[in-house]
């Protein structure tokens, strides 16, 4: 059993997993707050916003590493949500800072729909990577 740079990689994959899954899960309960009339949506956009980049940063960075450990299988698994990240990125409301909720919008029923709806296929598909990850992991730790 040896450690190999690919195992690295699945151990680092696994902890940002689960930092996704809290962001995930912290997007879901805020979603939830502003659909109950719990928050006001302006405090609850501004709790949002700043973790969008660290969400796409922590997303981003871990498949860098499959890129330079040539786990390309892995790296093909994570390239949608990837160009997803990019996309919504780049056709995101006109704002004065970073980040993709705008408080005036977000209250609208479809896009308060449509912003659970990416909240809980993104904690799904968070979960199943944190899974793949450890899998992974393990396999390459017992295989090299």
């Amino acid at each position: 059993m040896a450690f190999t740079f690919a195992a690295f990689c699945y151990i680092v994959a696994l902890i940002f997993s689960a930092f996704l899954i809290f962001f995930a899960i912290w997007h879901i309960i805020a979603f939830d707050e502003l659909k109950t009339d719990y928050k006001n949506p302006i405090d609850q956009c501004n709790n949002l916003n700043p973790l969008v980049l660290p969400e796409y940063a922590i997303h981003i960075s871990y498949n860098i590493l499959y890129l330079f450990a040539g786990q390309w299988g892995s790296l093909l698994l994570n390239t949608p949500l990837i160009a997803y990240h990019v996309h919504r990125y780049l056709h995101r409301p006109v704002m004065s800072g970073p980040g993709l909720y705008d408080p005036t919008t977000i209250m609208n029923a479809s896009e308060l729909n449509r912003a659970m709806k990416e909240g809980w296929c993104k904690l799904g598909f968070y979960i199943l990577s944190f899974f793949y990850h450890l899998y992974s992991m393990i396999y390459v730790l017992i295989s090299s």
